[in-house]
């Protein structure tokens, strides 16, 4: 018996088989659209996401306004840790009792927060730096009335705590203008 060759075997191209290429991205469930309206053009930037929805739009000035909150938090807290009797007369005009422990303890915790701000500030994600953003304000809101409470029982006003109290209102303003910029969802391109 004399065996018949076999023809040739064809291969299949499913890249050139639209039929077939349309199946396939059906299953691998790409090339349609999201819940967010976005059409993904391969499974791996469906799995990891399109990074132009992960860039924060950072509000004009915000990176200088928390490079400016670093500084003045790292400042006050090496002030207070080391001079904190002159820290104490700068703002309340008279003299200093037996407050220089406590005064020491308040530069130790801005010196902490000092660090939240430092990170905030050479972080890319929006969540650490609103939260960073919400940590200052609290502060300051804390401060400012901390401030004033201390004034009312005092009885006197110096120019330093003025100048204290109406910075501090300042600067809630514009860390939770800043918050609430970031907190915006940005419009879709």
């Amino acid at each position: 018996m004399a065996s018949k060759p076999h023809p040739p075997l064809m291969k299949k191209h499913s890249q050139t088989d639209l039929v077939s290429r349309l199946k396939t991205r059906k299953i691998l469930g790409v090339g349609g659209e999201d819940d967010d309206g976005e059409v993904h053009r391969s499974k791996i930037s469906q799995v990891l996401g399109n990074e132009i929805k992960f860039s924060v739009r950072e509000p004009l000035g915000l990176r200088v306004w928390l490079l400016i909150s670093a500084v003045m938090f790292t400042v006050v807290a090496l002030m207070a840790l080391t001079f904190p009797n002159q820290l104490y007369d700068a703002v309340f005009d008279e003299e200093l009792s037996n407050t220089k422990m406590s005064i020491r303890l308040y530069g130790a915790a801005l010196l902490s927060i000092s660090l939240i701000m430092w990170n905030g500030l050479y972080t890319a994600e929006k969540v650490i730096i609103r939260w960073t953003l919400l940590t200052e304000a609290c502060y300051f809101g804390i401060q400012f009335i901390v401030t004033a409470i201390t004034l009312v029982e005092n009885g006197s006003v110096s120019n330093g705590a003025l100048l204290l109290i109406s910075s501090r209102v300042l600067f809630i303003i514009i860390s939770l203008s800043y918050y609430y910029q970031l907190g915006r969802r940005p419009k879709k391109i």
